[in-house]
Order: structure tokens, then sequence, then C-alpha cells
């Protein structure tokens, strides 16, 4: 079988199935990626290299670029990113591109799941047809094509790639049974739903689910600044409900591969049908402002002390979108470098899990020593939260602080 794209979904579940006893052919367009698989170096904070290289080793696990070898391929799951373009449109190029090279390879028994996040419609309008035009095959008879969203929170621990539920959607019901065969030893749990549009809009729900809501803990935040309240208070007495109640916290802003960017897939879709997801629009106005607020908080506490942003030196801790991972995709600390650096301040960063980030424009090292880092700074940033920093040390060291994680509970 095949997984293609070696991401941070496509390398974890090629394990996955390579562990289950599949033969697992990566398949990816990059070389570096491909050439660490095959070395046994994984790239991927969930996977380890001691088990890529045992996998890759006894011939269970191996990466190409040639997307021919498809041909030897029985079962296939598409892994492929799905961005935002700048217009706020989905880019679903790799999707085409990845099934231009299926309608080459796609043969009688075959089953393809396609995982990578989209608008509800996608499997059945656009990978479909072509799959079926000028092959011979018919899907649910002659090959089997099905949905199955991806459900990787990169960091964690209590719920892998083997034990997290896996909802399926196929384009027939055939469709639906096979791919469950086929995922069925590699996943503890799968879910089967009724159509490949629903399995869309499951992952969809998931992701616009917690954007609204942390958009709302956002703006709470908002009102209790303005009302002279501590948001942390408010919210700690609230998580004290047994029921109706769930807890979410604010912070700088959404990051990562999903959230800032699932829900406008959704939007996007509506709009098509003459309808305005207005939830979800509103919770990404708000959170996408929120490293605006907080490069402001910087410049009110450099104010209190007498000091101009312009020409102060700020530190920034954190450039992950989230702790104790390597992954700065839309990261919001990057804006607040953005906009701080925009209001004439010296910025610098520091993180234990980049060393260097390039963003829209600019490109920065992080600090190697924090010690005298938070001592020469005018203000610190915490922006993500990672476990190896010593907070205590952060407060005895700097001479501002803006926490916009609550890293430092007093």
């Amino acid at each position: 079988m095949a997984v293609i794209g070696l991401g941070y979904v496509g390398l974890p579940l090629g394990v996955a199935f390579a562990e289950a006893g599949y033969t697992v052919i990566g398949v990816d367009v990059d070389p570096a990626k491909v050439q660490a698989i095959n070395d046994g170096r994984s790239f991927i904070s969930d996977v380890s290299s001691e088990s890529l290289a045992s996998l890759v080793e006894r011939g269970s696990l191996s990466a190409t670029s040639d997307f021919s070898r498809l041909t030897e391929c029985d079962a296939v799951s598409i892994c492929v990113p799905t961005p935002l373009r700048k217009t706020g449109d989905p880019d679903i190029s790799y999707i085409v591109t990845v099934t231009e090279e299926l309608h080459k390879h796609v043969h009688p028994g075959m089953v393809l799941v396609l995982e990578s996040t989209t608008y509800p419609g996608t499997t059945n309008e656009l990978v479909l047809p072509r799959l079926e035009t000028d092959t011979g095959l018919r899907a649910g008879e002659s090959f089997f094509l099905a949905f199955s969203p991806e459900r990787v929170d990169p960091g964690r621990k209590d719920w892998t790639t083997k034990t997290t539920p896996k909802v399926i959607g196929g384009v027939t019901p055939e469709c639906v049974d096979v791919a469950m065969a086929y995922y069925g030893p590699a996943i503890e749990t799968l879910v089967p739903v009724s159509s490949t549009d629903a399995a869309e809009m499951v992952k969809l729900l998931e992701n616009t689910f917690r954007a609204v809501n942390i958009g709302l803990a956002n703006e709470v935040l908002l009102m209790c600044d303005k009302l002279g309240l501590d948001v942390w208070e408010v919210i700690d007495a609230a998580a004290t409900k047994p029921f109706g109640f769930m807890r979410f916290v604010p912070g700088p802003g959404l990051g990562g591969h999903c959230i800032p960017i699932d829900p406008l897939y959704l939007s996007w879709r509506l709009k098509s049908l003459n309808y305005s997801a207005r939830f979800i629009e509103l919770a990404s106005d708000i959170n996408s402002n929120m490293p605006r607020y907080w490069a402001q908080k910087v410049q009110d506490v450099l104010n209190d002390e007498r000091k101009a942003v312009k020409g102060s030196k700020v530190l920034v801790l954190g450039v992950a979108y989230k702790k104790d991972v390597s992954d700065v995709r839309e990261s919001p600390s990057l804006d607040i470098i953005r906009l701080l650096q925009a209001k004439g301040a010296d910025v610098r960063y520091h993180d234990p899990y980049v060393s260097e980030i390039e963003h829209e424009g600019f490109e920065m090292a992080s600090v190697l020593d924090l010690e005298p880092a938070l001592l020469e700074s005018d203000c610190v940033v915490i922006a993500t939260d990672h476990s190896s920093y010593d907070w205590d040390m952060v407060q005895r060291l700097a001479p501002l602080v803006v926490d916009t994680r609550r890293a430092i509970k007093n």
C-alpha cells in the first residue's frame, strides 16, 4: 500500500500501517523527505527515528518520489496539504495533482482514501469523476473510493494515529466496507458515516467548534480587559460547573495546520450556496486580530515605564504555534513579531524547538543563551508556553512580561 504525502499526517499513518503488517511505500515530491525516511531519520516529532529505522531496515517502509510505484499498490491513502490562498480561498491544487497521478495508475481492486482536509463535496465532485473518466472503472464495483479525515494533534502522547477513532465515508456502501477493511488492522476504532460529504463535514465541524469557542474565549479576554477583570479568574471559576460548560482559554491567536484554516473551507463552500457562515467569520476576525491586541499590550506596558516601543528590546518566548512542538505554521507569534517590528521595536526570539524562522520577508535565528537575553530585554512576550521554560527564572530576570498564555500563574 502507499501513503502520498509524508508530512505530519502521512508519515505517522505510514508507520501505523507498517507496524500493522503492511508493506508501505511512501510517496512525496520532496527529495529531502524521501532521503531522510530511507535513511531512517524522522523529521516528525510524533515518530521516533528508532522506530522509523527499524521499519525501514526490515523492508516494511520505504519512500520514493516516483508515482509510477502506485501500480504496485492495492491501497492508497492521500495526505497532501490543503492550505488557504492569500485571498482566503481553498488551495486544492495538491489534491488535483495527486488525482491526475492516480488516474494514470488506478486499477481494478484498488482502494483510495483521501485524508486531506477539504470542503464537503471534494471527493465526489472532483476526485471521483476524474478517476472514472477514460479508465473504464466504476467506484464501488472495480475500485473503491472513500474519505477519512485526519485527526492529528502534534505532540500528544495520549492519543495516537492508532488509538484515535477514525471516521470513514465512502462514495458507495461497498467503498465504506473496503476502506474499513483496509484501515482495520492499523486503527483501533473505526466510525463509518453515510457518505464522503458527511466525512468531510465531520472534520470541518470538529475544528470549527474549536475555532468558534476559542474566539469566544478571546473575546471574553477583551471584555474582561475593558471591565478591569482577571479573565483567568473568571474562566477558572466558570470551569467548576460540572455540566453545561466546556473550558476554552484565550491566547495570542490561532495557529497550526487545522483550526485557523479548516473553518474557512466551510465558510467558502457555503458562500457558493448563497449562505453566510456568520459564526465562523466572526470568530476568525476575533482570533486573527489577537496578535494585534498583544502587540498593543507590549506598547502599553512599555509606555507605563516611560519607554517608547520604538527602539525597545523585545524578546518573544516561543514561535511554535503550540507548546512542545517545532511547527510554526500559522503561528500567531510570527504576527506578533512582525507587528512589533512595524512599531520600531528591536525584536528577538527564543524557542528551544525552532532554531530559525523565515516569515513574510524577515529571517531570524533564535537567541542561544536565554538568561542574558532576558536581562537585556526591555519587555518579554510569552507567546508559546513550552514545558522546558523555567518560568520562575523568566519572572525573576525579565523587567516586564506580557504573558499571552498564563504561563506565569501569579
